[in-house]
């Protein structure tokens, strides 16, 4: 008989699951009357906040994404809330000095975050440090993602390595981030059994419906020795989404992985998203097409939001046609360009650069601003050097400019500089922030909220801790 190691569970139906569907266009007011329920299940996590739940809040919710973390945490009492953190980008799409990823840390922590996943596009371990750190100091739990990809230079040892890099860094635990569903059944198996035999930190496994294999892999996942999976309520899961949280309850049920969560109060769940769903369908805002299998999504390594914008981007510029070709560039660009795990913000930039190579009928003919910053170092160091060809052409004389340090260490401290800029509507310490990383949209946010006649309620907001590190 096996001794018995009960799979834990993060549901990701308040984050991911809304984000990879439905544009994350989930309202707090739609989460909140599920959340007491939620939190009877005996879940290892609920993830629901950060990735881009705080942009979207601020730019089409006109929602506080703070008051969501406070009322959220408000109504789980025995459930730890996690978020994701996107390392020195935070939830943004720049670095940011240090000093704004250690406040940030320290008010999504002292708001009600518990656990926080970070992770860097390129799985340059110097631009998580800082989180990580921060994390410590606010005795939260720190867990870095290796964001999983293929190529030639992702070989078992890569990952081995960079787990055991992890584990020096002083991280909690370690998550298989596979954002494009590409980790197939067999090979989650081999990676998690390798991770287990060289680390000892727990290891999670969060992965995309995207490809039709997920299920199977956290199956083989958790038979290797997975301790945790993320899943999705199963109105809400496959598709783009996670694997069903009810379907890998029952897979489990009877054996020494069994979870012990209970399927009635799953039903309660499911048949309230059930109904959020149905409206989300009538209204088009959760379109069916991202809940079939995208089988390009492993013939071409390309994860499916990539492959939709990319479809979008050739519609504008009237050249659907040439799908297939710019579908051949990707891996080229990728090559070229260092061979980035194809994730937010690497993604994007591959993306769009191989379009534009396609319609300008010459490779690199024109490079966005992005292209450049990656081959100048300034998103941080690639698995793989990059094309010289390609940064001669790209770069000229100004490639004598790259950098080798971590790209933050050139950014001075910007926190003090950012809160006189906006001190004028500042209502809690965390408006500093919402501004910090998104300064249009929370300007638009706080005249709303101005309009509205609405205030931060003083009671609720963390006033204890002043601007770190005091």
């Amino acid at each position: 008989m096996m001794e018995k190691k009960p799979l834990k569970i993060t549901e990701t139906v308040l984050r991911d699951a809304h984000q990879s569907l439905m544009a994350t266009r989930l309202t707090t007011e739609q989460m909140l009357p599920i959340i007491d329920k939620m939190d009877k299940v005996g879940y290892h996590a609920v993830e629901c906040w950060g990735g881009a739940t705080f942009d979207a809040s601020l730019r089409f919710l006109k929602e506080d994404p703070w008051e969501r973390l406070r009322k959220f945490r408000d109504g789980f009492k025995n459930t730890k809330l996690q978020m994701l953190f996107r390392g020195q980008n935070i939830l943004g799409y720049r670095h940011y000095a240090d000093d704004v990823v250690e406040y940030f840390v320290q008010k999504s922590i002292a708001n009600g975050i518990d656990i926080i996943r970070i992770f860097d596009c390129l799985n340059d371990l110097r631009n998580l440090k800082t989180a990580v750190d921060a994390c410590k100091k606010e005795k939260g739990h720190s867990q870095i993602a290796l964001s999983y990809t293929l190529g030639e230079a992702y070989t078992l040892d890569y990952w081995v390595d960079t787990a055991k890099r992890i584990e020096d860094m002083g991280a909690d635990s370690i998550c298989i981030k596979d954002m494009a569903g590409l980790l197939i059944p067999y090979e989650a198996e081999r990676l998690v059994k390798a991770l287990k035999e060289n680390v000892s930190l727990p290891i999670e496994l969060h992965t995309h419906y995207t490809s039709g294999v997920a299920s199977m892999s956290c199956l083989k996942a958790v038979e290797a020795g997975c301790d945790i999976i993320d899943t999705a309520i199963s109105p809400l899961a496959l598709g783009t989404s996670q694997p069903a949280t009810e379907v890998m309850v029952e897979t489990f049920k009877g054996t020494p992985y069994d979870t012990g969560l209970n399927q009635d109060i799953l039903a309660e769940i499911n048949e309230y998203f059930a109904k959020i769903r149905e409206e989300a369908m009538a209204s088009g805002l959760l379109n069916p097409k991202v809940l079939g299998v995208n089988i390009n999504t492993l013939r071409y390594q390309v994860p499916g939001g990539m492959l939709s914008n990319m479809i979008s981007q050739l519609k504008e510029q009237n050249a659907e046609d040439k799908y297939e070709e710019v579908l051949k560039e990707i891996p080229r660009v990728r090559k070229d360009l260092g061979e980035p795990p194809l994730v937010t913000p690497s993604s994007q930039i591959v993306g769009t650069q191989a379009v534009l190579n396609v319609l300008m009928g010459e490779r690199y003919k024109v490079a966005t601003k992005e292209t450049k910053s990656i081959l100048l170092g300034e998103y941080g160091q690639t698995v793989k050097p990059f094309n010289p060809e390609v940064v001669e052409k790209v770069l000229g004389p100004d490639k004598d400019k790259a950098i080798t340090c971590r790209p933050a260490d050139l950014i001075e401290p910007e926190l003090a500089k950012i809160e006189k800029e906006m001190s004028r509507w500042k209502q809690q310490d965390e408006d500093v922030l919402s501004y910090a990383l998104f300064p249009q949209q929370a300007l638009d946010f706080f005249k709303y909220r101005e309009a509205q006649q609405t205030k931060v309620d003083p009671e609720a907001a963390d006033h204890e801790n002043g601007a770190y590190p005091v």
